[in-house]
């Protein structure tokens, strides 16, 4: 029994020997969802329902919890409680720290930022956030917090992430026509390629293979559609770097 005691007494001394009073600040995850309709590239907004910045848009996020047993977990719940949205975590990718002493007028806010590209959905908000919606990558509002900051850099980061991991073909589904391709690629780097180089690059290259059928109920000549080779593009993908001719 003294045992018992005496060792219940070290390790609460040790306790005691590791609890600094040193100021803490708040942590917080922050998410960038693109999604792509086929024809633009889409941003998944809330608008704050509480102050600071009530009324305007952000990027949805909040506070880590003690129940959140990682910051990814905080991350894709506040996304489910403020838009509804469900991403599954191997979706989602870690894109930075983001500490500037300014910026959350509320006290000392350092935010872990994600982002993930998904298939755009109906979106509902909830929580502390009055409505969620999609906008266009071209017509995004003025955000609250530094939220514009996190978004470019997301963007950035997506960009070169298509190189090197199929990302993109997540959206365009198991069958797709090279088009849908190639605007799926001009809407995230935002620029423009040329029709043929860009064609005949990806069918050379195996990362596309031909399915042997066309698109149905097109009114013109209807085009090939095609499946991702993901294997392959993983295995090209840092030789290729889809270094594509722009026009």
């Amino acid at each position: 029994m003294f045992v018992f005691y005496y060792n219940d007494f070290n390790m609460a001394n040790k306790t005691k020997q590791y609890c600094y009073e040193y100021w803490h600040p708040s942590v917080a995850t922050d998410c960038v969802i693109f999604g792509f309709d086929g024809k633009k590239l889409k941003v998944l907004l809330i608008e704050r329902n509480l102050e600071p910045y009530k009324g305007y848009w952000a990027l949805p996020g909040g506070f880590l919890r003690e129940t959140d047993k990682t910051a990814e977990q905080c991350a894709l719940r506040e996304l489910k409680e403020e838009t509804n949205l469900v991403v599954s975590e191997d979706r989602l990718w870690q894109l930075g720290v983001f500490s500037e002493v300014n910026r959350d007028p509320r006290n000392r806010v350092i935010s872990l930022a994600y982002y993930a590209l998904v298939e755009p959905c109906d979106v509902v908000g909830g929580d502390d956030a009055a409505q969620a919606q999609w906008f266009d990558i071209d017509e995004i509002p003025q955000l609250a917090f530094d939220h514009a900051q996190i978004l470019a850099k997301a963007r950035e980061a997506m960009r070169r992430q298509i190189h090197f991991d199929p990302i993109g073909y997540d959206l365009l589904g198991k069958e797709f026509t090279l088009t849908q391709v190639q605007t799926l690629y001009e809407a995230i780097q935002g620029v423009t390629y040329d029709r043929r180089n860009f064609a005949r690059k990806l069918q050379t290259s195996g990362i596309v293979n031909p399915l042997g059928k066309k698109v149905e109920g097109t009114a013109h000549k209807a085009p090939q559609l095609f499946e991702c080779n993901k294997d392959v593009f993983k295995e090209k993908a840092q030789s290729l770097k889809f270094e594509l001719k722009k026009y």
